[in-house]
């Protein structure tokens, strides 16, 4: 049996990281585990600043975002000495599993820990639902639908200026939140790493509804595109129609995590438990077809993701 098991979330903040945390706890709790947070991610694990946790330590976190046990980034559990510091304070204090919250980075962690025979469950957490091996990560909803809001209130300052906007939402490595957003708010185009762009393809296109009687547009860009200030000058210029470049950065992270995230982060905390009380390590819970499913975190590293190409098209073709 199971007896002691350690939490931590790690990598960027996601909102719903704090449902799963109260899910791990509390279903830990259930099946007569002793539970301890590990604060700021693997900085903690190494220097030990684990506390131990009961019923009350996650009440009313479910709503909140963020993550009540912090996150921080780890150079030196990049290395395999400070991984087996972070073993060694877990056999310190009798941990024998470990949940971790976070993206791909944090799972590479958890394979390191695994090797050196933790039973590491990881749960995708990060707002660009990069994740390969899931078709869902914690926080991805209420980013997107964050995204939505500010551009919809962009759009009335849009509208009343005849301006265009291009609005970089968050992104780095996929284009998964700009495609959602773009189609949500009816942008004229959408730009993302993954589908080619021309921007005079994209200018000639606003000339042309212009002339239909359009007097607005807005562009979505992808973070891992950027250049969203380069890209707003060259439409204006290409145009003649004013342009203004709006990058809505960090506040994209923030706020109350909606429905799907709290629900989707329980679902996977409850599993991960369950997957560690039976013995069973290295492995990373996922969304597959709305069931909650597990791979081993090898196999999930090297999968690839498909990005929504057919949506993207939906865009452009009914955008006017």
């Amino acid at each position: 049996m199971i007896k002691k098991i350690g939490v931590l979330t790690s990598g960027g903040d996601a909102p719903g990281m704090n449902a799963a945390v109260r899910a791990v706890v509390r279903t830990a709790l259930s099946k007569g585990m002793e539970v301890y947070g590990v604060k700021r991610g693997y900085v903690g694990l190494i220097n030990g600043d684990i506390e131990k946790m009961d019923e009350r330590s996650v009440s009313d976190i479910i709503h909140r975002g963020g993550t009540v046990l912090y996150t921080a980034r780890c150079p030196e559990f990049r290395t395999m000495e400070g991984v087996k510091k972070a073993k060694a304070k877990c056999d310190e204090l009798g941990i024998e599993g470990l949940v971790v919250v976070g993206g791909d980075g944090s799972f590479r962690g958890a394979a390191d820990l695994s090797s050196l025979g933790m039973l590491c469950i990881g749960i995708p957490g990060t707002i660009d639902n990069d994740i390969t091996c899931t078709d869902y990560t914690i926080g991805f909803d209420t980013a997107m639908n964050t995204a939505m809001e500010l551009v919809d209130k962009l759009r009335d300052t849009s509208q009343s200026h005849d301006r265009i906007s291009v609005v970089e939402v968050m992104g780095r490595g996929a284009g998964h939140i700009a495609v959602n957003t773009g189609v949500a708010c009816g942008a004229t185009d959408i730009i993302t790493q993954e589908v080619p762009y021309d921007l005079d393809d994209i200018a000639n296109k606003m000339l042309e509804k212009k002339a239909n009687g359009k007097q607005n547009f807005v562009v979505i860009v992808a973070e891992g595109v950027g250049h969203s200030t380069e890209i707003a000058t060259a439409l204006q210029e290409k145009t003649g129609i004013e342009a203004r470049a709006t990058i809505l950065g960090h506040v994209q992270r923030g706020g109350n995590p909606t429905l799907r995230d709290r629900v989707e982060a329980t679902k996977m905390g409850h599993y991960a438990v369950e997957l560690i009380e039976q013995g069973i390590g290295n492995r990373v819970v996922a969304l597959k077809e709305d069931k909650v499913v597990d791979y081993d975190i090898q196999e999930a590293l090297s999968m690839k993701k498909a990005y929504d190409e057919k949506l993207h098209k939906i865009c452009e073709q009914i955008a006017y």
